[in-house]
């Protein structure tokens, strides 16, 4: 453990002793989980929060069922991407005025990369080329090559390795790079990417960056304006907790605001919506990259989460993140050496997310074996199991009695049963 306030825990009751000091210990009580689980996949589909089915029934009942249509303003409906996007901006340094919550992430995706490759073509139209991490999350990778397709002028994704990007570019960065677009954190591995340093490495090379925060908001500190970053798009179902596929957001830098062309024109990013002309007019700011009508409930749900990490010191988060996570990779070394597992996330603080991932080759049925008794992480392709720590549900006693079951499970073979072996359409 690196904390200078802890030892390093012996047994599960050092663990016990840590909780009990844990200065966060109390947002557990922020939300419901069952009492015979151990969650631990928040990186993939955070907890459900305290209040939100009384939220959600609350705009069905009384917002929607007694105020009908009035609610768009009586209850502030229309407002809602902007009110949340100023919580957003606030966990992930935006600035006011810079953030929407609005459509899914890959929409996102799509909109922020149209924009910056039509900046791009106007101001140096030789660039064609568009760099992203070969171990980006699949979508992202997906959507900039569906988009670099439709644009049929020459247009080229190409993938890289992390270590490229740790290494500033050195081989890629050539003066036909127009976009670059990066995930923050790696959803397989957990590595974290230096945001500041790479983005000016992107920048000294002429080229745009868009950061895909979906594995990092609401797990760390992020400076988005004070890293230089053009854009970033993310989530808010996982680490901030908004609820199965709750919208995702968009951020833009104040200085190219005004500079994005919405390739999705709907009315909702009009100047004048309700003027209902047949002409399109980009609204000022950040409304321009809102598109169609929102989904309310989703909403209003996934303010709850955002109001829980605008009450939290990211920095304690952090610092409790790295605590777990040490103490995980600690004893997963030292009592499950006789397994053929494999740490691939990084051991350095300033390269380490909020997940420990371990390979193996029966990964799948060991993750299989481990949910049975309810201890929940998730499974990636190839042989990856990831355990997502969120600092605000779990603990120190959470991390030893995971590490000794999957002991349990791997020295009895337990992962071995044929119903362990079975896939659902969701791994």
């Amino acid at each position: 453990m690196t904390s200078p306030e802890h030892s390093a825990p012996r047994d599960r009751t050092d663990c016990e002793r840590l909780d009990a000091e844990d200065p966060l210990r109390e947002f557990k009580d922020e939300f419901i989980l069952p009492s015979d689980t151990i969650y631990l996949d928040g990186n993939s589909l955070g907890a459900r929060t305290k209040g939100a089915a009384e939220r959600a029934q609350e705009v069905i009942t009384d917002e929607w069922g007694t105020g009908l249509i009035r609610s768009w303003n009586t209850a502030g409906w229309f407002d809602l991407p902007a009110t949340l996007g100023e919580k957003v901006a606030g966990i992930i340094g935006g600035g006011t005025g810079s953030t929407v919550v609005t459509d899914t992430t890959s929409i996102n995706l799509f909109k922020a990369a149209s924009a910056a490759l039509k900046m791009q073509a106007a101001d140096a139209p030789e660039r064609r080329v568009i760099l992203t991490q070969r171990e980006n999350f699949p979508s992202d990778i997906y959507m900039l090559q569906g988009l670099a397709e439709q644009l049929d002028a020459g247009y080229e994704v190409r993938l890289v390795d992390d270590a490229e990007v740790t290494a500033g570019f050195p081989n890629t960065m050539t003066d036909t790079v127009a976009l670059v677009v990066l995930t923050h954190v790696n959803y397989r591995t957990g590595r974290l990417f230096d945001m500041a340093t790479t983005t000016s490495a992107i920048h000294d090379g002429g080229a745009m960056v868009i950061w895909d925060l979906c594995h990092s908001a609401g797990a760390l500190e992020i400076d988005l304006a004070g890293s230089g970053a053009d854009m970033a798009i993310g989530c808010t179902y996982k680490f901030l907790n908004g609820g199965p596929g709750s919208p995702a957001f968009i951020w833009v830098s104040e200085a190219l605001q005004n500079r994005f062309t919405q390739p999705l024109s709907g009315w909702w990013g009009h100047a004048r919506p309700f003027e209902m002309s047949p002409d399109y007019a980009p609204a000022e700011g950040i409304r321009r990259y809102l598109t169609g009508t929102q989904g309310v409930i989703s909403l209003a749900v996934a303010e709850l989460g955002l109001d829980i990490a605008n009450k939290v010191d990211m920095a304690a988060v952090r610092q409790k993140s790295l605590q777990l996570s040490d103490l995980f990779i600690e004893l997963v070394e030292s009592r499950l050496a006789d397994h053929p597992v494999e740490l691939v996330t990084p051991r350095e603080h300033d390269h380490r997310g909020s997940q420990v991932s371990i390979t193996h080759p029966e990964g799948f049925a060991i993750m299989s074996a481990l949910i049975e008794r309810g201890i929940i992480g998730d499974y990636r392709e190839p042989e990856v199991l990831r355990f997502g720590l969120t600092p605000l549900y779990l603990g120190f006693t959470d991390v030893w009695d995971t590490v000794e079951a999957l002991r349990d499970i791997l020295d009895n073979r337990i992962w071995d049963a044929p119903a362990h072996k079975v896939r659902g359409a969701v791994t």
